[in-house]
């Protein structure tokens, strides 16, 4: 039995391909608004990262009517390092808009995505989204849309899939790409007829799986899923069914189901229904909400395992409590449990570099660069050290994790971008040029090999080249990868920089901080033109003296500092350095502060010693 007033469905795609816009056009086309709540785009990335960054971080729920069908649209993130968020939250629809861009086509992250649809057996729509770009391939990216979806190994019934061209950020669907119509409701009357209604069983004892955690001041932490089984009333006593094999008892205080951009309350909740519990004991991702005389769990929640790990600790340098409100280990530990119970790709065990330090697990360093951010900006203080690549021992022999990573670049770079990727053990898999001058790469490139990749490879295509990547699989480990080329200008003093200093330091080196900043000893504080090392003294003034002569006052010209972002630091940093992270500033340093220990640590000589 399928309910035929609910259809649950996921937008998923590659980043940047139009999966929030295409929700923007879906709001807008429900009727349901006032025109002061759908102002700006991207409406549902209301958290602040979200709108910095111009992506999709966390995945989100919405519920629109149309024609008498409520639709139940789910939101998700568009980057592979957010792949967890799209992982779980696929168990909670029906079927999945694929959305692909009318130029671009099929992208690393639209097989991870299409791959995890069929898995979950949901039935998609292709959506070939930007068919208002000059310089869109509709038809085209649906016949490469059909080849992935036979190289992925889908049935016959899947490969008669349905299809549509939009312009979310127009917003209009058609069936003709050639003819624009008036609004999107022929996408959605395209959901209403292939989606199928979410399963219904009303009369067996209620089960649903907790897939996302909702935090309020108020009630405290919230339960959402899709009910399987079964009825949900308020005041219903139920069974938590956690991943130890206990059973915690537990009552629903309020079931909420979602209307429009948030969430009403309702007294009772029919299988089908995607809700929010409130009161239950300790929710967590992956747990089973069973009826309290005959309680079933349902399979948990498997995620694909993390790929890259880097070292929290606390931050150790003079400058420590300037900026902060959370300094201490306890607090970190606190935060990061918290981040566990939400985030189910990340992973965090203690470190066994201190007791001050865990080891932070993630999909790649833009998932763990959003945590660091965020919880920068909620007051905390750290230092992180260089990202890890994961091993893993298989028949005796060490294997690392590889990435598919494709290059779009123009023709004339192609072989600066070529000479960087296989300099860092990646092996040219597929290369194809079209009649605009732009050339397609596709490499196999072990994990480390694109720490710090990016930046070289926007220099070398002077920042024209489109570069994505995804987890392939794990391979036997290859050799060296290229590490920095240069050394850094290592602070041997506390104080402020003075202006003299870095006019003398600026003729052989490039500098990270201006007149006036705050230095300490070990503070990474510049590039050295050459490969080692030096230690400076930032904080040197100009000998004062009474003599005046024609030629002793020098005019200073000095060049700005160079600024970077917290993944560029992360990228740039080696293994003997920490990113120094305060809510105010990024720093480097050095994770031995002073010349002495670290010449004693080169040596094997104890610090302490």
């Amino acid at each position: 039995m399928r309910r035929p007033d609910i259809r649950n469905i996921a937008i998923i795609a590659h980043v940047d391909h139009g999966k929030t816009s295409l929700v923007d056009a879906i709001l807008k086309q429900s009727g349901q608004f006032r025109e002061s709540q759908l102002q700006g785009e991207c409406i549902l990335d209301s958290n602040d990262l979200e709108r910095e960054r111009g992506i999709t971080i966390l995945a989100k729920n919405i519920s629109v009517n149309y024609k008498g069908t409520k639709i139940n649209v789910i939101d998700t993130p568009g980057h592979a390092d957010f792949g967890g968020e799209v992982e779980r939250v696929l168990m909670m629809a029906d079927g999945a808009l694929i959305l692909v861009d009318a130029f671009e086509g099929p992208k690393p992250q639209t097989r991870f995505v299409v791959k995890k649809a069929l898995e979950a057996n949901l039935q998609p729509i292709v959506v070939i989204n930007k068919i208002d770009r000059p310089d869109c391939r509709p038809h085209a990216v649906l016949s490469e849309v059909f080849d992935l979806l036979v190289e992925l190994g889908a049935d016959d019934e899947t490969l008669d899939f349905p299809y549509i061209f939009t312009s979310g950020r127009e917003g209009y669907a058609t069936h003709d790409p050639k003819v624009r119509t008036k609004d999107i409701s022929e996408l959605l009357d395209l959901v209403i007829e292939k989606i199928p209604g979410p399963e219904a069983r009303p009369d067996e004892p209620f089960q649903m799986m907790v897939t996302t955690l909702h935090w309020s001041e108020f009630v405290g932490r919230m339960a959402t899923g899709r009910i399987t089984c079964g009825k949900v009333r308020k005041g219903q006593k139920v069974v938590m069914m956690k991943a130890d094999g206990r059973n915690e008892r537990g009552e629903v205080v309020a079931v909420e189901v979602f209307d429009k951009l948030g969430r009403i309350e309702t007294e009772v909740a029919e299988a089908g229904d995607i809700v929010a519990l409130v009161g239950l004991p300790n929710p967590e991702i992956g747990d089973t909400v069973a009826d309290f005389e005959n309680p079933r769990a349902l399979t948990r929640i498997k995620v694909d395992e993390p790929t890259l790990s880097m070292l929290f600790t606390i931050n150790t340098s003079p400058l420590a409590g300037r900026d902060g409100k959370y300094l201490t280990t306890r607090h970190l530990r606190d935060r990061l449990k918290r981040e566990l119970e939400s985030n189910v790709a990340l992973r965090v065990e203690e470190s066994n570099v201190g007791i001050d330090s865990f080891n932070v697990s993630g999909r790649g360093l833009l998932h763990l660069s959003v945590l660091i951010e965020q919880m920068r900006r909620e007051g905390y203080e750290m230092s992180i050290g260089k990202p890890q690549v994961i091993r893993k021992r298989i028949d005796g022999e060490w294997h690392e994790p590889f990435e598919l990573l494709t290059v779009d670049v123009p023709t004339p770079d192609m072989g600066g971008i070529m000479e960087l990727v296989c300099a860092r053990r990646g092996a040219l898999k597929h290369m194809a040029s079209n009649d605009l001058g732009q050339s397609h790469l596709e490499f196999l490139i072990p994990a480390r090999g694109l720490i710090g990749l990016r930046t070289r490879v926007l220099n070398v295509s002077k920042g024209e080249a489109i570069m994505n990547h995804r987890f392939e699989c794990y391979q036997p480990m290859e050799g060296e990868v290229p590490h920095r080329a240069n050394g850094v200008l290592v602070s041997q003093e506390v104080g402020r920089v003075v202006g003299f200093a870095l006019w003398k330091l600026q003729e052989r080196s490039e500098l990270f901080v201006a007149p006036g900043d705050d230095v300490y000893e070990g503070m990474i504080v510049g590039e050295n033109a050459r490969e080692n090392d030096m230690v400076v003294n930032p904080i040197k003034e100009k000998k004062l003296t009474n003599m005046r002569a024609s030629g002793s006052d020098e005019n200073m010209l000095l060049k700005p500092p160079r600024e970077m972002s917290l993944e560029q630091a992360l990228e740039y940093i080696e293994d003997d350095e920490f990113v120094e992270v305060t809510p105010k500033i990024i720093r480097l340093r050095k994770m031995i502060l002073t010349e002495v220990g670290r010449k004693r640590s080169t040596r094997g000589t104890p610090v302490g010693v």
